[in-house]
């Protein structure tokens, strides 16, 4: 079709024709509705749905509509009550419907790309799953494109429609799967306008660190590392103790060629010391996905049940759905309770639940919200003694360290705690952390371990910054300064958005709806050189419109905040910018 189709969010100048040809289509030509003396048909979501527009040049050719779940209704409750149809209950639910291509673009690509543009821009907004209603003669392209009917029949007018469903994650692979050839091709012939990237990753699991590939992945133009503001990751914005810098260039040389310590014995040794820890509780790995992946591996089947917090670190998400299978449920994190665990609330969902592992990450990321070590204690007393619970204190330092449950997690054979020392002591690059487990638990996973799993520079370094205790607990108080004076920076910017600053070392920006997207944000905030983490893949709870920022120092704050103004004067309605160029969109899912 070439390059000039067009894939895009509509603007309001698009309404009138889409509401003329879904009554020549609905109404006119297939009788699915009564024909209107307006010529124009409309229902009960308009306004509150989203439609993606196909175009070629200033020809309009097809549309889809998308329900998203913060409106709290579908077009299905129509036709079908809740309890016949649970699934509406779902969260990360997104309605697809009414696909509509004019009459003579039917025999084009018009369809199919709407149907991908659907499943992307829905993957972007933390879609987990999707329903639609699909008209029977019409049912071999929607099975086709990996929609599976639910049993359910529904009635318009004179047609007839199948309730079909799918987990996002299984349509993004059935798609890129059988179609990869043929979406290659497209990508470079069609003009894609959406806040989105045209192709997930390979591995399904995208992370933060866009701003390295800024600097270049090729390390062939690190001097970029003073030019960009890499506020996507949560590396810390301090350097590591002077002890770390002076074991690291004390003999680089020999730190390079020689090999480490076996088990990491002395690593062992002062993680035991500095936690007051028996180190047979210990087990070290290359950073927490590494433990991630290893223990999980070993502990969970895809007939295991599973349930995570949300929002939540996306790397469990992608471990235990994607990699092992498990089934997963959400406990959902409430803006309105300020994203806090509501104590009573998760009791009751893990008692119900029958869960193999409750993931709880203390504090959360990306909320920034922490739960004290007494509720989970309770929590966990009152759990079913089958249940497991993991529990990431990477950003505990940030809190306080006597909040840690690692000394439960030495005795209690249901609980296991992991602690990255990436971001709480700056050595994201060493990818050092430890898991906390029982001894017979910890050993199992120490047998699971490959000789060496932690290099000698980052060996060096992790026992370097354990012994300096006093340095790191100053950074730590420094950076919650510059963190209230980032959020009081931000919020000045607009009186619409919501600046959340909890206690870690990132806070959250919520942009108000009916203006830019967070994605847009973030990439015109890349014109600057400063990367922000579009937070919308995550959860659905976001709804498009937060974004996290890392802390960083006084400097690259105020970069942080020029940016953001920038953008915002550029993004505002009314401006050319609000549709985004096929370069600029990308969304990351996970979240460290």
């Amino acid at each position: 079709m070439g390059r000039d189709l067009q894939l895009r969010v509509a603007v309001p100048e698009d309404l009138e024709w889409i509401h003329e040809l879904r009554h020549q289509v609905y109404a006119e030509e297939l009788g699915q509705h009564a024909l209107d003396p307006s010529g124009r048909l409309h229902d009960g979501l308009d306004g509150d749905n989203v439609y993606l527009v196909a175009a070629r040049g200033t020809t309009r050719i097809g549309f889809v509509s998308l329900t998203p779940p913060w409106l709290g209704r579908y077009a299905l409750d129509k036709y079908l009550t809740r309890d016949e149809l649970p699934l509406l209950n779902e969260g990360g639910l997104f309605e697809v419907r009414i696909l509509t291509v004019e009459p003579r673009w039917r025999a084009s690509a018009a369809a199919p790309l709407l149907m991908y543009a659907a499943l992307r821009w829905i993957a972007a907004r933390g879609g987990r799953r999707v329903v639609a209603m699909g008209r029977t003669e019409l049912l071999n392209m929607y099975l086709a494109a990996g929609l599976r009917p639910v049993g359910r029949t529904v009635h318009s007018g004179a047609l007839t429609f199948e309730v079909l469903t799918a987990g996002v994650a299984e349509l993004t692979k059935v798609t890129t799967d059988r179609y990869r050839t043929t979406l290659e091709r497209l990508r470079s012939e069609v003009d894609w306008r959406l806040d989105v990237a045209f192709a997930p990753r390979p591995d399904g699991c995208e992370h933060g660190g866009a701003s390295f590939t800024a600097i270049g992945t090729d390390f062939r133009s690190l001097h970029r590392r003073h030019q960009v503001v890499a506020a996507d990751v949560l590396d810390a914005w301090f350097p590591p103790a002077p002890g770390v810098r002076a074991a690291l260039t004390e003999d680089p040389a020999w730190a390079a060629r020689t090999s480490p310590p076996t088990g990491a014995e002395g690593l062992l040794a002062d993680i035991a010391a500095a936690r007051a820890l028996p180190a047979e509780t210990l087990t070290v790995g290359a950073g927490s996905s590494d433990l991630i992946f290893r223990a999980f591996g070993q502990w969970l089947t895809p007939e295991s049940r599973v349930l995570l917090m949300d929002p939540g670190y996306g790397e469990y998400a992608h471990v235990t759905e994607r990699v092992i299978g498990c089934r997963v449920d959400r406990f959902p994190l409430r803006r309105e309770d300020g994203w806090r665990i509501d104590p009573a609330r998760l009791s009751a969902a893990v008692r119900a639940g029958r869960y193999d592992l409750v993931v709880v990450v203390n504090p959360n990321n990306p909320t920034g919200r922490h739960a004290p070590a007494a509720e989970l204690r309770s929590l966990i007393a009152a759990a079913p003694a089958r249940t497991r619970w993991w529990i990431d204190e990477a950003y505990l330092g940030y809190v306080d360290l006597t909040e840690s449950l690692a000394g439960l997690a030495a005795s209690d054979p249901r609980v296991v705690v992991c602690s990255s020392l990436s971001k709480m002591y700056a050595l994201s690059g060493m990818r050092a952390a430890y898991l906390v487990a029982e001894p017979t638990t910890a050993a199992q996973l120490r047998r699971h371990t490959p000789p060496w799993p932690v290099s000698l520079p980052a060996q060096l370094a992790a026992v370097a910054a354990l012994r300096d205790p006093a340095y790191y607990s100053d950074c730590w108080l420094r950076t919650h300064a510059l963190r209230r004076r980032l959020a009081a920076d931000l919020a000045a910017l607009d009186e619409a958005m919501v600046v959340e600053e909890a206690v870690a070392n990132f806070l959250t920006v919520t942009l108000p709806s009916g203006g830019p997207s967070a994605a847009q944000l973030v990439d015109e905030c890349r014109r600057s050189d400063v990367y922000l983490r579009d937070l919308s893949p995550l959860s659905s709870q976001y709804q498009g419109r937060t974004v996290r920022i890392a802390v960083k120092d006084t400097a690259e704050n105020a970069r942080i905040v020029a940016a953001c103004q920038a953008a915002l004067d550029v993004l505002r309605p009314g401006s050319a910018s609000l549709v985004p160029t096929p370069s600029g969109a990308s969304a990351a899912g996970s979240a460290r």
